[in-house]
């Protein structure tokens, strides 16, 4: 009887001491983050743009340490956009995007604290939110309630949007690598 309580004593504590998923994802998009507004704090730029795969242009704004807004989308002119990225007219870029690109194809991320999508608010911090196409979504960590969705479902959908983000930011920071 003492050899099995002690049995299932030492299950109990391994149980409670063995490491736990963490109920937040990793961030892809954060330490790609923190390397652009790195980069655009040492070249002293507010804003960033460059051409993505194929059609797709991504530009952004920056306000240091407080947020990255970016934003992704087709746009009807290829020849405009090319000029303003040779002219490095980035905000010009981040403009039309913002107003004039494909709304099926845009996708705008407010990243407040400009440190990459988070999986929930943290100690009552802004959330960041993400526009894809005629969706919004919020990433508060809440996912029951108004959102009407399941923690699988959220997981799911922070998953894909923190990927593309991710590829926003990489074609950014490649922008800003490429010699003058």
């Amino acid at each position: 009887m003492t050899r099995v309580l002690s049995i299932g004593v030492f299950l109990l504590g391994s149980l409670l001491l063995a490491p736990r998923p963490s109920l937040a994802q990793e961030s892809k998009s954060a330490p790609l983050a923190a390397e652009l507004c790195k980069l655009l704090d040492a070249q002293k730029l507010d804003s960033i743009a460059a051409r993505q795969a194929g059609d797709q242009y991504v530009g952004a704004l920056y306000f240091s340490g407080a947020q990255l807004l970016v934003v992704k989308g087709k746009f009807p002119s290829f020849s405009r956009m090319d000029d303003l990225l040779t002219k490095k007219e980035f905000k010009e870029v981040y403009m039309d995007l913002s107003g004039a690109s494909d709304q099926q194809s845009r996708q705008f991320v407010m990243d407040l604290g400009a440190n990459g999508l988070r999986f929930k608010r943290e100690d009552n911090q802004p959330f960041d939110t993400v526009d894809v196409g005629p969706k919004s979504y919020k990433f508060d960590g809440e996912w029951g309630g108004k959102a009407k969705i399941t923690e699988e479902e959220y997981r799911k959908m922070f998953a894909q949007i923190d990927e593309e983000y991710a590829q926003m930011l990489q074609a950014l920071i490649a922008q800003l690598k490429k010699p003058s």
